[in-house]
């Protein structure tokens, strides 16, 4: 199943909104927790129900290990989006976001860089196959 549905690319859509106004104002340069913090209330603003810092436990042999991960956004309970303030994003940060949508069971994800001059060179959409 590779289709996400509409509620949720709506709430994509709206996210990345918020996304662009805070690069807009911010351009790049700054800090990943400022970005956050920007976006949180942009958000806020819009209405979207989120949680900033979501505690992301590792299941292992059946055991809940809580090793100190945790995802930057989950948008409407659905979305992950790790956000990055870095020249390049290498792959080791997309398997980041991918081992996020695997951990907490969801299937859309994005990671967003805001350490360029267009962001829209530095969104990254993921669809992770659920099992």
């Amino acid at each position: 199943m590779t289709e996400i549905d509409k509620e949720t690319n709506e709430l994509a859509y709206k996210t990345l909104g918020c996304a662009y106004k805070v690069h807009t104002e911010l351009g790049p340069g700054l800090l990943e927790n400022a970005y956050e913090l920007c976006l949180c209330y942009e958000l806020d603003k819009e209405g979207i129900p989120y949680e900033r810092q979501k505690e992301l436990p590792v299941i292992y042999h059946g055991q809940t290990i809580n090793c100190g991960y945790r995802i930057d956004i989950l948008v409407g309970n659905s979305i992950v989006v790790e956000l990055k303030a870095v020249d390049i994003l290498m792959p080791v940060h997309t398997a980041q976001l991918m081992t996020y949508l695997k951990l907490s069971n969801n299937r859309l994800g994005y990671l967003i860089n805001f350490n360029c001059s267009s962001l829209k060179s530095g969104i990254k959409r993921i669809v992770h196959q659920i099992k």
